[in-house]
C-alpha cells in the first residue's frame, strides 16, 4: 500500500513540472483527479504547528499576517534509517538538512513568483521530506483564512484567499483536514464554515482542534471530540502543539510529541479517548485514509487517463505535424492543405455542407423580385410614349406605323433590366466570397499556417473578381443583345382592327391620340415582360456558368501557377505556424507525456 502514497507523490510532482495546476485552462487536468489531503485553518489556528508535529521538524515560514500565499504539496517519505533531509522540486540536486534553510527556501521561492507584495498564487511548492520519524503522507498546506487584509495587501485579498482554498476543497477527490483552535466557539471557525459548504455532510472531512491545553478552566472540548456538537463521518482528533515559549527555545520536536501523549494519557476529561488523541496518531490515520482512498480510486484513474490520452492525441493529429525541411516537402504541404480547402468550398456549393442554397435564392426570389420592381408600366406612361414617338418621327411623321418610336421604347426599357442583372452578378460574387472565407475557417490546416490563409484567401477572391467581371460582361450582353435585335415574329402577330387602334388609314393626325398611343405602350409592354421571363431564365444561367462553375473549375489555378515559381524561402514563409498554434501543440505534447507517464506509473503499481 505503501507504493500508492508514492505513486501520488511522483504524479503529482509530473502535474507541476508540466504546468498542470488544477486551475482553469484549455487543457485537461490530472491534479484534479488525484487524492490529496487539503489543510484548511484561519491564521492563528494552530495550523503549521499541526503541520510541523506530524513531520517533527520546525520548517515552515511564521510571522504575522499571512505567512502561506502559496500552497505546499507536502510529501513525507518514511526511511528506514539515515539522516533526515528535505527536497524541493523546482531543486532537485539539492538535499537540505537544516531546516531552517527549508524555512527560508519556502519564503523565498514564494517570494520569486509573488514577489514582496504579499499577493498570493495558486501555482504550489513541492516539498519531500525523508525521515524515519514521519509516516508516508502527502499534505497541502492552503493559505490560512483571514478576514482583513495586512498593509500592502489588496482588499481582495480576504476572497481571493477563500477562492482558492474552495477551489482546492470542492474537488471530490480532496480530503479536507479541518483546523480548528479549542479556545475559540466552533460556530465561528473559519475552517469548519468553508469545509460545510462544500461538503454539507461530513463525509471527507477530519476535524482537528488545536490549543485544547488553552481553554479556560473549568472547560472541556469533550464534546466536539466525541462528535457531539459537530458530527463528522470520522472522528475528531485532539492535538496539543507547542507553546511559543518553547518555540522560541527551539524545544525538540520528538519530546514535544512525547508531552502531547502524556497531556491526554494523565487528562481526566481526556483520557478515556487518549488513545485516538495527537499528532503522531493523526500523521497515521490520514496516511492509513489516504491509501484507501487512492486504492478505491485507482480504476477510475485509470479510465480517464487512458480517456484523455486518445484525446490529446486526437487533437495533436488534427494540429497537424512540424513543418518539412525541404522545398518539395514543403510544396507538397501546400498543396495538400490548398486541395482541403477547394474541396471544402465545393461541398458547400454541392449542398454537403451550408451556403450554396443561397445562390439559387438569388435566381428564384432576389432576381424575379427586382425585375419586378422595375415597374415598365410606369415608364410606358402615355406622356413617355407621346414624347419618344414624336421625338422619333423627327420633322416627318411615320406613314404607316412607328417603328423608330418602338425601337426607342423598347430600347430604354430594356436598358433599365441592366440593374437587377448586375446586382445578381454582385449577389452571386459576395455568396461565393462568403463560402470561401467560411471554408477557410473550416480548414483545419489553414489555422496553422497564418500567412498561407492570408495567401489562399486573397488569391481565391482575386479569381472571383476575375470571375465575377466575365460574368457581368457576358450577363450584360444578354440584355444588350435583346435590345439589338428584335423578335419580328411578336410584332406581325399583333391584331391590326380599327377598333384597338392599328389601323394604319387613320390620318395622320389621329395617330396621336390617346388610343393610338395607348396601344403602342401595351404592345412594348407585352414585348418587354416576354424579354423579361426570357432573362429571367437566361442570367441565371450565364451567372453560373461565368463564376460559379469556374470557380468549382479552377478556384486557385493561378495560385498554383504562381506557387510553383517560389523559392524554398518563400514556401518557408507561407508556413509559419501561428505562435498560438505552436504553443497549444507543446503544452498539449507536454499533456500527453504526464497522462502516458501517469499511466505507466499505474500499470506498474497495480501490477505488481
Amino acid at each position: 500500500m505503501e507504493t500508492l502514497i508514492s505513486l501520488v507523490n511522483k504524479i503529482q510532482r509530473a502535474c507541476t513540472a508540466l504546468g498542470d495546476h488544477g486551475e482553469d485552462n484549455a487543457l485537461p487536468t490530472l491534479w484534479e483527479s488525484l487524492p490529496s489531503i487539503a489543510v484548511v485553518g484561519g491564521q492563528s489556528s494552530g495550523k503549521s504547528s499541526v503541520l510541523e508535529s506530524i513531520v517533527g521538524k520546525d520548517f515552515l515560514p511564521r510571522g504575522a499576517g499571512i505567512v502561506t500565499r502559496r500552497p505546499l504539496v507536502l510529501q513525507l517519505h518514511k526511511i528506514d534509517e539515515g539522516r533526515e533531509y528535505a527536497e524541493f522540486m523546482h531543486l532537485p540536486r539539492k538535499k537540505f538538512t537544516d531546516f531552517a534553510a527549508v524555512r527560508k527556501e519556502i519564503a523565498d521561492e514564494t517570494d520569486r513568483e509573488t514577489g514582496r507584495s504579499k499577493q498570493i498564487s495558486s501555482v504550489p511548492i513541492h516539498l519531500s521530506i525523508f525521515s524515519p520519524n514521519v509516516v508516508n503522507l502527502t499534505l497541502v498546506d492552503l493559505p490560512g483564512l483571514t478576514k482583513v487584509a495586512v498593509e500592502g495587501q489588496p482588499e481582495s485579498i480576504v476572497h481571493d484567499i477563500e477562492n482558492m482554498v474552495r477551489s482546492f476543497i470542492e474537488k471530490p477527490n480532496c480530503i479536507i483536514l479541518a483546523i480548528s483552535p479549542a479556545n475559540q466557539d466552533l460556530a465561528t471557525s473559519d475552517a469548519i464554515k468553508i469545509s460545510r459548504e462544500v461538503d454539507p455532510r461530513g463525509e471527507r472531512t477530519f476535524g482537528v482542534l488545536t490549543k485544547i491545553d488553552l481553554m479556560d478552566k473549568g472547560t472541556d472540548a469533550v464534546d466536539i471530540l466525541e462528535g457531539k456538537s459537530y458530527k463528522l463521518r470520522f472522528p475528531w482528533i485532539g492535538v496539543v502543539n507547542r507553546s511559543q515559549a518553547d518555540i522560541n527555545k527551539s524545544v525538540d520536536m520528538i519530546a514535544a510529541r512525547h508531552r502531547e501523549r502524556e497531556y491526554f494519557q494523565n487528562s481526566p476529561e481526556y483520557g478515556h479517548l487518549a488513545s485516538r488523541m495527537g499528532s503522531e496518531h493523526l500523521g497515521k490515520l490520514l496516511s492509513k485514509h489516504l491509501e484507501q482512498v487512492i486504492k478505491s480510486r485507482i480504476p477510475g484513474l485509470q479510465s480517464l487517463i487512458s480517456k484523455t490520452i486518445n484525446e490529446l492525441e486526437t487533437e495533436l493529429s488534427r494540429l497537424g505535424r512540424p513543418v518539412a525541411t525541404d522545398a518539395g516537402g514543403k510544396l507538397y504541404m501546400i498543396m495538400e492543405i490548398c486541395r482541403s480547402f477547394d474541396q471544402i468550398f465545393k461541398e458547400h456549393l454541392d449542398g454537403t455542407r451550408s451556403g450554396g442554397d443561397k445562390i439559387y435564392n438569388v435566381f428564384d426570389n432576389q432576381l424575379p423580385s427586382a425585375l419586378k420592381r422595375l415597374q415598365f408600366d410606369k415608364h410606358l406612361s402615355m406622356d413617355n410614349v407621346r414624347k419618344l414617338i414624336t421625338e422619333a418621327d423627327g420633322y416627318q411623321p411615320h406613314l404607316i406605323a412607328p417603328e423608330q418610336g418602338y425601337r426607342r421604347l423598347i430600347e430604354s426599357t430594356l436598358v433599365t433590366i441592366r440593374g437587377p442583372a448586375e446586382s445578381a452578378v454582385d449577389a452571386v460574387h459576395a455568396i461565393l466570397k462568403d463560402l470561401v472565407h467560411k471554408s477557410i475557417s473550416e480548414t483545419m490546416e489553414l489555422k496553422q499556417y497564418p500567412t498561407l490563409r492570408v495567401e489562399v484567401s486573397a488569391a481565391a477572391v482575386d479569381s472571383l473578381d476575375r470571375m465575377k467581371e466575365e460574368s457581368k460582361k457576358a450577363t450584360l450582353q444578354l440584355v444588350d443583345m435583346e435590345s439589338s435585335y428584335l423578335t419580328v415574329e411578336f410584332f406581325r402577330k399583333l391584331p391590326q382592327d380599327a377598333e384597338k387602334g392599328g389601323n394604319p388609314t387613320h390620318s395622320i393626325f389621329d395617330r396621336y391620340n390617346d388610343s393610338y398611343l395607348r396601344r403602342i405602350g401595351s404592345n412594348v409592354l407585352a414585348y418587354v415582360n416576354m424579354v423579361c421571363a426570357s432573362l429571367r431564365n437566361s442570367i441565371p444561367k450565364s451567372v453560373v456558368y461565368c463564376q460559379v462553375r469556374e470557380a468549382k473549375r479552377c478556384l486557385l489555378d493561378y495560385f498554383f501557377a504562381e506557387l510553383g515559381k517560389k523559392e524554398t524561402r518563400q514556401l518557408s514563409s507561407l508556413l509559419d505556424e501561428d505562435p498560438a498554434v505552436m504553443q497549444r501543440r507543446t503544452s498539449l505534447g507536454k499533456r500527453l507525456e504526464l497522462y502516458r507517464s501517469a499511466q505507466a506509473d499505474i500499470d506498474a503499481v497495480t501490477w505488481g
